[in-house]
Parts: structure tokens; C-alpha cells; sequence
């Protein structure tokens, strides 16, 4: 058995996309995962994992201090283990050549390549969790779709939570429809969410999930549909992934709840304006389909997606109507 350390602290969506790794490299031995406070969170429970260490590098582990304190607790247990730069920073690189790693695998054009002793390809066209898997497996091995697959673990209390909130809105005959109108980038904020709850709310209970930053755009959701649930800001990441289980449907910008409900088998909807998903990050669920203006030539203008739009428009995302996404809404639905 070998043991395999990977260092992921990148955005959450990531982090996700980086349980399929786990999952394979947990056949061959123990798995340790260093990444950062928010997104230890979403890999509590995941059986993969023996043990999650937090590094808090913008908080108390800032700095060399900091760094040192992590490498001194991820202290290679074996000459043959495997460290597996995911996020691949010269920071990351630093942290696994200080913890003692001899053996360091990443990305050939990550920061820290010169740093690592095996170089995997980053496919570009490859969706980004097939990347990371190919970290472990090689660039020419037979990955089949299923393993492609996120996977999270909510716990009791997470489910009692959302029990909690849908008890006073839900029949037991409603279907739900969940609806993720934020973003941590704002041209990747579609802004017909409130049109399309209008008329998605004929088909189904509407629930409003995300963050506590998200509440406004919720709040412009429920004064115009009716009986909308606002779960924003109420939920943890692995409760707000099992109320993504529990949803007939999810329609989303390019963003973390994308990736919960590809986790959890959610049919999913993805509003892509500024980004693509030939960039890698689409849904994975089955019978998902992802939407955008597909008529400009400014997009794609960013891997991630800026605050504002670099040419003033935001065409992107305002000519993309509620009618597109309404037709594309009830396709998944029915299929």
C-alpha cells in the first residue's frame, strides 16, 4: 500500500472536482488532503479521506511561519509516498518538498513544475475532473464517464437541517426546483433568474440556494414568483448539497452549486457567459446542459470570468433571455 498526500487549495468547485482522485487513489492506501478552512467542510465524511488537514494560508498559516507549521504536521510517513500538487502554486510545491515529499506529481505548466518529479499533461479540452484524475491514472490510460463523477457525503445533521427548512413549505407532492443566482464573479451572474422563477414556479416549488451574500439576489426572486424558498445563507455546503439532491432540477451560473448537484445526480441547467465549458468546469450530472450566447466573438474573454465586463456590454449575460433558458429548463425536466 502506498500513501498519496494531495494539496488542494483552490476554489471549491475544485475541490470537488478533485474527489474523483481521491476516491482512486484510496484503493491504494491512505489519503491525506491539505486545503482550506471553507472547503475542509465539504470533504467531512468523505470516506476516501483519512485525514483532513486545514491550511489556513490567507489566516493564521500565512507567511513561512505558517507553511512551516502545515509541513511539519503532513510529514511524509514513507520514503515511496506521493504527493499530488493539484493546486500547483510554487507555494504548494513548497509545502511538499518541506513536508519531505520525494516523490511530487502536478501539472508540466503549473507554477511549481520544476518542482515536481512526474509531469502530467494539462488537457485543455479534458473536463477538469478528468485532469486531476489524470494525475494518478497518466495521460493514456481508458477513463470511463463514471469515474468522472464528484461525490460528497452529508451527514445526518446536515439532512435534519434541510428537514428543518422545507417542513413549513413542502408538500410531499411538490417538486422542487432549485435556483443558484450567485457568484463570487460578477459577469458570471445571469440576471433573468427572476424572470425564469416566474415562470418556472408553474412547474414546481422554486428554492432560492447559495450564500449569505446571495439573500439580495434571492430576495428579487421572491417579489416576483410566488411561494419562493430562500434557503440562502441558512444552510451548510454539504446541506445545500443534499437540498440540490432533492430538486428535480438546478439551474445555475458557472459556480460551486454546479458541481454540488453534479455530486449528488441533480439534473443541472449552467448559465455559462464570460467562460465556456470547453474550459473544463461544465455539470456532470446525468442529463445536464449548459447554455450561453453562443453568437459573440469577445467570449470567451476570461478563464474565470472578471467583475466587469472588459468591453461594458455584458452581452453575454444580457442577451441571453429567460426564454432560452426556460426552453432548456423544462427539456432537462421532461427528459
Amino acid at each position: 500500500m502506498s500513501a498519496a498526500l494531495v494539496i488542494q487549495t483552490s476554489f471549491l468547485g475544485d475541490v470537488v472536482l478533485t474527489t474523483p482522485l481521491l476516491s482512486h487513489l484510496a484503493r491504494s492506501g491512505p489519503v491525506d488532503v491539505v486545503t482550506t478552512p471553507a472547503a475542509a467542510t465539504l470533504l467531512a465524511g468523505n470516506p476516501a479521506i483519512r485525514r483532513v488537514v486545514v491550511y489556513d494560508k490567507r489566516g493564521v498559516d500565512r507567511g513561512p511561519i505558517g507553511l512551516w507549521r502545515v509541513a511539519s504536521g503532513i510529514r511524509a510517513e514513507r520514503r515511496d509516498a506521493v504527493a499530488y500538487c493539484v493546486q500547483g502554486s510554487l507555494r504548494t510545491v513548497a509545502l511538499a518538498v518541506m513536508a519531505r515529499y520525494r516523490e511530487r506529481v502536478g501539472f508540466e505548466t503549473s507554477d511549481g513544475h520544476l518542482f515536481y518529479t512526474h509531469k502530467t499533461p494539462y488537457r485543455v479540452r479534458q473536463h477538469h475532473a478528468e485532469r486531476l484524475l489524470r494525475l494518478a491514472v497518466g495521460d493514456t490510460a481508458v477513463v470511463e464517464p463514471s469515474a468522472l463523477r464528484p461525490s460528497l457525503f452529508p451527514s445526518s445533521p446536515d439532512r435534519d437541517a434541510v428537514d428543518a427548512l422545507l417542513a413549513d413549505h413542502v408538500a410531499a407532492s411538490d417538486r422542487l426546483i432549485a435556483l443558484a443566482p450567485g457568484s463570487i464573479w460578477g459577469t458570471k451572474r445571469w440576471p433573468g433568474f427572476p424572470a425564469l422563477a416566474r415562470s418556472l414556479s408553474r412547474h414546481g416549488r422554486i428554492v432560492v440556494t447559495g450564500g449569505e451574500a446571495d439573500r439580495p439576489l434571492a430576495m428579487s426572486i421572491a417579489a416576483v414568483a410566488p411561494n419562493v424558498i430562500d434557503a440562502t445563507g441558512r444552510l451548510s455546503l454539504l446541506a445545500s448539497a443534499d437540498l440540490i439532491r432533492r430538486a428535480a432540477l438546478l439551474v445555475t451560473n458557472d459556480s460551486l452549486p454546479q458541481h454540488l448537484a453534479s455530486a449528488m445526480g441533480t439534473r443541472t441547467v449552467t448559465i455559462f457567459g464570460p467562460t465556456v465549458p470547453a474550459f473544463g468546469f461544465g455539470p456532470l450530472a446525468p442529463g445536464s446542459i449548459a447554455v450561453g450566447h453562443d453568437g459573440l466573438s469577445c467570449r470567451p474573454c476570461h478563464p474565470h470570468g472578471p467583475q466587469t465586463c472588459p468591453l461594458g456590454h455584458h452581452r453575454c449575460m444580457r442577451d441571453l433571455d429567460e426564454s432560452t433558458v426556460l426552453a432548456r429548463a423544462l427539456s432537462a425536466m421532461a427528459a
